[in-house]
Order: structure tokens, then C-alpha cells, then sequence
């Protein structure tokens, strides 16, 4: 059983670095919540040897993920690692209770191997193939702790959803992914189209062509929402608000690039505690009417709606956000 310590260790990690998934992780149930903050803390531990600002030798960040794949897959001990061993320890803990699949371990610490080697991507299905591992892998393992009844069914909406939070990200951090680790997520078969270098996100100089290119790129990470909120209602119930909940913060920030006219470049967009306690509260309101998830999250977030998801649960028109 995975000790006190070890998930306070790893509350506390998710609580410092990951705020806006820790609010919606505090709305899971007991059961799935603790195993939450050792998921995200595990991922944080992984993600931080390659997220240093710090100059760093790539060898030697080879190494500390090598160990922690080895200490993850049960194939070393934890005390022999550099990293966390309390939370690597609870990791290998959950994945042996929870059948955590070494493919996934492999895909996920594979993709923050490639971090350190690749920095730009050239279309989106390039793109794609590095959230296999950075992503979907974490959206996979959640069903594990949350003991989805039908995974296969399950599985493809939640690879959606977890590429959706994950390029929400990406959008609202271009500044922050070229300046600290010069890493562009904006693939070149979009930036080429609208005549966007990777020297203009550097000066951060906002045009029309940014604009347009980041327009383009919020249209597609709805598509991915769209596929992912759909695929909520396969998750088992005590789940399904938090995960909603989950989808509605990270959509809102595109409310917030689109507030600012798509500019991401002269300031990260954000969401203000105040904002997000509102969104928790007016899902909660929507919940309580409307057991559909999709028509809670396109009321809640004011996203477009397409036809076929209003014809599936009933809901001529969606609400657009205040």
C-alpha cells in the first residue's frame, strides 16, 4: 500500500507545479484522487530532468531517465535513482496494483528522451507521434487507476482528450517553450503556411499571420476536445464530473488567447483562481441539469458545438461563456 508520505509528497508536487489539473484532481474520488498525485508527480519527476533552464549535459539526462525508467519498470531499486525516490517508489506501486503497462512506461519516458534530441516538428502528425508518448501514455495510465469498465471503447477519446489539454498547453506557452528550451510546438507545415519563423517567436512579433496561424491551431485542438468530451460518458461515474471539469479549465484558455487577440507572445495567458473556482461552480450548475457531458462542456466553455454532438444529447444551442 502506498504510504502517507508518499502521496503527501506527491500532493505537494502537483500542488506547486501542476495548479489547474491539482483543482480538478481534488474533485476524484478517494480512490482514484491519491493515485492522481503520484501519476502527476511521477510525470513532473521525468518531465523536470528534461525541463531545466539550467545547462545541463544530455548525457548525463540520458542517464536519469534511464533510471527512472528501470526504477519504473521495477527493473532497479528507487534509492539507486537520482531522482525522487519516494515518488518512483509509489509509482512502481500503483503500476503493479493498477496493471500499468510497461508499453506505456516506455512510451512516456521515450517521449521525454526526445525532448532532449528534437525541438521542432514538422506536421501534425509528427506532433502527434511525440504526444503518443507524452500524452496519450498519461491519459492510458489514468484509466488504469480509474478502472475504466470498457478501455477499449474508452481509449480513443481519452488519447483526444489528453492531446487536447496537451496542445492547449502548447499554445498558451509558445514564448515559454522557445525562450527557456527552445522548443517550438507549432508544427512548420503551419507556421510555413502563414510565413511564421521561429526568429519572429523569438522577438515575439505578433502579426496577422500569427494570428491566423494560432487561430487555425485552436480550431484543431477543438477537434481533439470534441473527440475527448465524447468519450467522458464511458468513464465510470464517479470520475466523469472531475475529468469534465478538467476539460472545461484547460479550454478556457483559449477563451483567454482569443481575449488577447491570439497573442501569446508579450504574455502567457492565464487563469485567475477566482476564474477557475467560477468555471468548477458553473459546471457543477450545468451538471446538475444535464447529466450529457458534452452538453455541459460546450455550454460551460462557449466552444462551438458541432451538429452531430448537439443531434446525441439534445441540445439545440450552446450557451456561450460570460
Amino acid at each position: 500500500m502506498v504510504e502517507k508520505t508518499h502521496i503527501t509528497t506527491s500532493k505537494a508536487i502537483q500542488r506547486r507545479t501542476g495548479k489547474t489539473f491539482h483543482l480538478a484532481t481534488r474533485l476524484l474520488p478517494t480512490r482514484v484522487r491519491h493515485a492522481t498525485y503520484v501519476l502527476y508527480a511521477f510525470f513532473r519527476v521525468a518531465d523536470d530532468v528534461v525541463d531545466t533552464t539550467a545547462d545541463r549535459d544530455p548525457g548525463v539526462q540520458r542517464e536519469e531517465l534511464e533510471g527512472i525508467r528501470a526504477a519504473a519498470l521495477g527493473a532497479r531499486d528507487p534509492e539507486s535513482v537520482a531522482a525522487d525516490t519516494e515518488v518512483l517508489a509509489a509509482f512502481r506501486e500503483l503500476a503493479t496494483r493498477h496493471g500499468i503497462s510497461d508499453e506505456d512506461i516506455h512510451t512516456f519516458i521515450d517521449a521525454m528522451q526526445a525532448d532532449l534530441e528534437k525541438t521542432r516538428y514538422e506536421s501534425h502528425a509528427e506532433l502527434e507521434e511525440y504526444m503518443r508518448g507524452s500524452a496519450v501514455a498519461v491519459g492510458y495510465m489514468m484509466m488504469d487507476v480509474m478502472e475504466v469498465a470498457e478501455p477499449e471503447t474508452a481509449a480513443p477519446h481519452a488519447a483526444a482528450l489528453a492531446e487536447a489539454f496537451q496542445l492547449s498547453n502548447f499554445l498558451r506557452d509558445v514564448a515559454e517553450d522557445v525562450h527557456e528550451y527552445d522548443r517550438v510546438y507549432l508544427p512548420e507545415e503551419s507556421r510555413a503556411d502563414h510565413g511564421v519563423t521561429v526568429e519572429q517567436l523569438r522577438a515575439r512579433t505578433v502579426d496577422a499571420g500569427f494570428r491566423e496561424a494560432m487561430r487555425e491551431e485552436l480550431a484543431y485542438t477543438e477537434r481533439k476536445y470534441r473527440t475527448g468530451v465524447a468519450g467522458i460518458e464511458y468513464l465510470p461515474e464517479d470520475c466523469q464530473f472531475a475529468v469534465l471539469v478538467s476539460a472545461v479549465l484547460y479550454a478556457d484558455h483559449h477563451r483567454a488567447i482569443r481575449e488577447r487577440d491570439c497573442d501569446v507572445l508579450t504574455a502567457t495567458p492565464s487563469l485567475s483562481t477566482p476564474r477557475k473556482l467560477w468555471l468548477v461552480a458553473k459546471t457543477r450548475a450545468l451538471w446538475a441539469l444535464n447529466s450529457s457531458p458534452e452538453a455541459v462542456f460546450y455550454r460551460a466553455t462557449g466552444l462551438a458545438e458541432t451538429g452531430d454532438s448537439r443531434r446525441r444529447h439534445g441540445d439545440p444551442q450552446p450557451t456561450p461563456s460570460r
